[in-house]
């Protein structure tokens, strides 16, 4: 292989891990940004990792065939990467469809922009401040960091090992369902509180109708709630980094 097809070829495998990265990542791969701003972004990238990555193989000694499988190697190990920062960047979307379905929103529904997709209304709103608070954080350095950290451990061209990145991916789901309720957990224990209080009253005033009043009852609940609940947005941001360190298979 000429070395400007060598070259070329490596430039095609980090633009591949980049690029099966970017596509599932909540943030780069949602559909507001614009087709050309995430290509342009991403060759940019690719040929600054180009420059700065080291191989871990011979360009120059390679076939059509094994260059074939290190790209899709190379996109296995990407969207894997994409795949648990996806997940673990859900759980305050988690958390939220908790609150709505104790308040009795379950059936409501908007469009996400991020997405495309139907979302409830509390939810999106928390992970549309959530994704505020990331970003004015740095935190979407953090994913610069993560494509980094990447190559280190698998330098380009290794392939890699399939059960540590499922194992990663069952890690990250079973996070994201802890930390969700664990985020929750406050407002489970308040509903919790006022049926027990709505249940006390329909003993007391047999003839009060409950269902009438437990609905406006739990939305303001949810509402106040939710209020109390944006603090808490904050301080899992600096969980997130905490949580993506231990999770990713690096």
């Amino acid at each position: 292989m000429e070395p400007v097809i060598a070259k070329l070829l490596c430039f095609a495998l980090v633009l591949t891990r980049l690029s099966a990265f970017f596509l599932v990542l909540p943030v780069f791969g949602s559909k507001i940004l614009p087709v050309r701003i995430k290509v342009a972004a991403t060759i940019l990238v690719s040929v600054f990792f180009t420059m700065t990555t080291s191989w871990a193989f011979d360009a120059q000694q390679i076939s059509g065939l094994e260059a074939g499988l290190l790209i899709i190697a190379e996109a296995i190990y990407g969207s894997s990467l994409g795949l648990i920062a996806t997940v673990i960047f859900s759980v305050v979307k988690f958390s939220g469809r908790i609150i709505e379905r104790q308040m009795g929103m379950a059936m409501a529904q908007i469009l996400d922009p991020l997405t495309g997709e139907r979302a409830q209304p509390l939810g999106m709103l928390l992970e549309m401040l959530f994704l505020l608070m990331f970003l004015a954080a740095n935190g979407h350095h953090l994913f610069f960091l993560i494509i980094s950290r990447s190559y280190e451990a698998f330098p380009l061209g290794s392939t890699p090992t399939i059960s540590v990145l499922t194992g990663g991916m069952i890690e990250a789901g079973s996070t994201m369902f802890a930390a969700g309720l664990r985020l929750a957990a406050p407002m489970l224990a308040a509903f919790l509180l006022l049926m027990v209080i709505l249940a006390v009253l329909a003993r007391i005033v047999p003839e009060m109708n409950i269902l009438f009043v437990s609905l406006p009852l739990r939305v303001g609940l949810g509402l106040l709630m939710a209020a109390i609940f944006v603090p808490f947005i904050s301080n899992f941001v600096s969980q997130f980094a905490d949580f993506m360190g231990k999770l990713l298979p690096l």
